[in-house]
């Protein structure tokens, strides 16, 4: 940024304030704006949207512009924009780099994604980003793919209500060809559930099983990277299915009907049960 005074961007995580991605992000995030790190105190993982609302929050200060939370990175981000930023709103919210992907279905359950999120529902552009999590993934390349957008998306915006979700391959610099702007696919799971017996013979069980992902329309953010390619889907929160809607106001008619079919009968019953 060419302003004597650049903007703050807020960055946070839902693999803790000690995870290597937030630390890299934060890092490259400097060169844009003034950083501040507000992230869980620990790892919250497929929390989504979650927040604490029946229990205190504690803010702990590691160092300047650095802070732990016990709470959820939704919190994270309601806290720092509404109080720890002061007066100052965030040019820029960042969410990440998480290990391990954030693609289709999933990101419903993400808490990566819900910190932009919450960015995004207090009116600041945001993006999340997640890393491939495989031995040759590297969080500092996350990083540089996360710099080039955040710096397109501080000149240029985004459409109101959307938030970016990059998903980075684990491959080397020289193996990614480009970005590619992409669709959710469709992400199910063979076998979710895993049972296992303790040492007395008990029962407990795994919420995991085989990953199996199909495409609803190409190009796909799990196409993109199975061809080694950086993934960009623009996300919003509007969950509703607008086709659906103008099929079943047809069916306004019909129940206006019943009910009024349902209501005499309710009452001839209440007539005969006081009698």
């Amino acid at each position: 940024m060419t302003s004597a005074k650049p903007g703050r961007i807020l960055v946070t995580n839902d693999d803790g304030i000690d995870a290597p991605g937030i630390r890299a992000l934060a890092n490259a995030m400097r060169a844009l704006g003034q950083v501040w790190v507000v992230a869980p105190e620990r790892t919250q993982n497929a929390v989504g949207r979650a927040m604490t609302l029946h229990k205190p929050l504690r803010v702990r200060q590691i160092r300047p512009r650095w802070y732990a939370v016990n709470g959820t990175p939704a919190d994270c981000v309601t806290l720092a924009i509404c109080k720890l930023l002061e007066t100052t709103v965030p040019v820029l919210v960042v969410s990440g780099i998480n290990k391990g992907w954030n693609l289709g279905d999933d990101v419903t359950n993400s808490g990566t994604v819900a910190g932009a999120l919450e960015g995004m529902l207090h009116g600041i552009p945001s993006l999340a980003v997640s890393l491939e999590d495989c031995p040759q993934a590297s969080y500092a390349m996350a990083a540089h793919y996360a710099v080039q957008l955040a710096e397109r998306i501080l000149k240029s915006g985004l459409p109101k209500g959307t938030i970016l979700n990059v998903n980075v391959p684990g491959s080397k610099m020289e193996a990614i060809a480009s970005l590619q702007f992409t669709s959710l696919s469709q992400r199910r799971y063979h076998k979710p559930v895993v049972e296992k017996i303790d040492p007395r013979g008990g029962s407990y069980f795994w919420i995991a099983g085989e990953r199996q992902s199909w495409a609803r329309k190409k190009p796909s953010d799990y196409d993109a990277m199975e061809k080694n390619l950086v993934s960009v889907t623009p996300l919003h929160l509007d969950l509703t299915d607008y086709v659906a809607l103008n099929t079943l106001k047809s069916w306004v008619k019909t129940l206006s009907h019943q009910k009024t079919t349902h209501v005499s009968s309710v009452r001839k019953l209440t007539r005969i049960k006081k009698v």
